[in-house]
């Protein structure tokens, strides 16, 4: 690969391709682009402890078909991550990682590599020092319509030039690097803050409980709880229940998805569940939220925490 591309993918040259991954599309022989590098691959429907070792570049995977749940291994911690389509993921940059799964059906993804100078150029003019990467990666886990829009189109504009994959690489870094609303918390104590954070975004979807997130946090219950109101202002239910909620509003205002799909997106055990959480947040029912957008859009938005 040539070297003028800035791209930095050294650590998955020893990687046996073939073995894991089908590719499809490759933007750089495909498209000749030289400023974007997206890949489109088909899986293996089981994987035992694949090492995917770090870049510096910016990598982010959209999950276009199949079902599974991964287990995912990065420094001592493991934690558990459902795959379906639509979901994204970004990778830490310079983060290693192993991950096992065994899926329902075969799995495709589209990826991309955002060179590192990219990244910090939009960070640079948005006035942010650096990039929180593990905060941005905690957050874009819990689905963001606007880059899973642009990325699956990414593949079917190989017909446009370099211009075009340059234009769309400082957008994606732009809007990357302007979300970011997870607290910058510090020590080891807000550590475990961060981390339940990062486990709540991540697994929107599912029936979490306090002892669970506590657990993969390495704390008790008693201290998760005191700690994360220390750094959060919140309880985590409350915290948990606003994100979901925050989730709930985008896909309402931005697809056509059911009340009964959007329902199981957000993790709430029936339609009414999530009606009443809905309608204490944001004053309205999902239903009128959804037709108020359509109508005026941004004529709601949710209340202060």
């Amino acid at each position: 690969m040539p070297a003028s591309l800035a791209f930095d993918l050294a650590p998955y040259a020893d990687i046996d391709e073939a073995q894991y991954v089908q590719r499809g599309y490759c933007s750089w022989s495909d498209a000749g682009w030289r400023s974007l590098l997206v890949q489109s691959f088909v899986h293996v429907r089981q994987v035992d402890d694949f090492l995917l070792p770090g870049t510096s570049d910016l990598h982010l995977v959209l999950c276009t078909g199949g079902e599974a749940m991964m287990r995912v291994s990065s420094g001592g911690t493991s934690t558990r991550r459902r795959w379906r389509p639509g979901r994204l993921e970004l990778m830490v940059p310079g983060q290693s990682t192993v991950r096992s799964y065994t899926a329902a059906s075969i799995m495709s993804t589209i990826q991309v590599h955002i060179r590192r100078t990219d990244i910090e150029q939009a960070a640079h003019g948005l006035k942010k020092p650096t990039a929180d990467f593990e905060a941005l990666s905690a957050e874009l886990s819990a689905g963001d319509p606007v880059v899973e829009h642009l990325v699956r189109s990414l593949p079917a504009n190989r017909d446009a030039g370099d211009l075009y994959a340059e234009s769309a690489a400082t957008f994606l870094a732009t809007h990357l690097m302007s979300r970011g609303r997870t607290p910058r918390v510090s020590g080891p104590e807000h550590a475990a803050v961060r981390k339940g954070i990062g486990i709540m975004r991540d697994r929107l979807a599912e029936p979490l409980t306090l002892a669970e997130i506590a657990a993969e946090a390495h704390l008790s219950v008693y201290h998760f709880v005191r700690v994360f109101r220390d750094a959060t202002g919140q309880t985590p239910r409350r915290y948990l229940t606003r994100l979901r909620i925050e989730l709930a509003q985008r896909l309402l205002s931005e697809t056509d998805l059911t009340i009964q799909q959007i329902t199981e997106r957000c993790g709430f055990a029936t339609p009414s569940a999530l009606s009443s959480a809905f309608l204490r947040q944001v004053g309205v029912r999902p239903s009128a939220y959804r037709q108020a957008t359509a109508e005026q859009p941004n004529a709601i938005g949710p209340r202060s925490p």
